[in-house]
């Protein structure tokens, strides 16, 4: 049963790195072609020679991007399709749509929409080549907060469910997530290096166009995952398979 749902998930995250491809083609590789003008721009004011492309922009916006694309739907499709079968039957949802649908709205806030409140997602030339390492492990140490705060609360919602009722304990939950997210982002630097002069409204659009890409990854994978699931999974037999997964967990 594992087995399936891992190659349904895996399928249905090739079908999701697709979509994604295409969105990201249409709203945000104009945005890096404007971001890359940009310092072209910069540097023949400059006097600056320009740089040899290891891999030509043609390259970079098609092949590249889409094998980008898929092979991260495929990743996430696959790991999807693992949690799933441990959650499903587990988080207090009924159904198999509805589980991967939530599961996917957990995931693309978590591992996206609140980390990009701190560290948003900036085209070429927007940041120091020499800050690209810092950067990046702060934006990775966000999202292992967030993933932390999300545990946390579950875990308080848990615990306060039985005394205080589902509705209350939700609510102290929330705010106890919400309160770890304001904390780490005050603790946690702020990168300003946006170099003077680059136009706002690219790089509003290439950040509006990440989300959007992204949007489009978890949605396609969430939906898509559901109703794969659903029919491997038939309402006649929904309990016992969920009792089979868990009991190939166990093992």
């Amino acid at each position: 049963m594992v087995r399936s749902l891992l190659i349904r998930g895996m399928l249905v995250g090739l079908l999701a790195g697709l979509l994604a491809f295409a969105f990201a083609f249409v709203f945000g590789e104009p945005q890096v072609q404007a971001a890359i003008d940009f310092e072209q721009l910069l540097a023949a004011k400059a006097g600056d020679p320009a740089e040899a492309e290891l891999v030509s922009r043609g390259v970079q916006r098609t092949v590249g991007l889409l094998t980008g694309t898929v092979a991260l739907g495929v990743a996430l499709g696959g790991l999807f399709a693992l949690v799933f079968a441990y959650a499903y039957g587990r988080i207090g949802v009924v159904g198999a749509r509805p589980t991967a649908a939530v599961m996917a709205l957990v995931a693309f806030a978590t591992i996206t929409l609140v980390p990009f409140t701190k560290y948003p997602a900036s085209p070429p030339t927007v940041g120091d080549p020499a800050t690209i390492d810092r950067r990046t492990l702060l934006a990775f140490a966000m999202i292992a907060i967030t993933a932390l705060a999300l545990v946390a609360a579950v875990r308080v919602r848990a615990h306060v469910a039985p005394r205080l009722g589902t509705w209350n304990a939700t609510l102290i939950a929330g705010g106890v997530f919400v309160a770890l997210i304001a904390v780490a982002q005050l603790i946690l630097p702020a990168v300003h290096e946006t170099p003077p002069g680059f136009p706002a409204d690219v790089l509003y659009r290439f950040r509006l166009a990440s989300l959007g890409v992204n949007a489009t990854l978890w949605l396609a994978i969430g939906l898509g995952f559901g109703a794969a699931a659903a029919r491997l999974l038939s309402p006649a037999h929904a309990q016992g398979c969920a009792t089979v997964l868990h009991g190939q967990d166990s093992l």
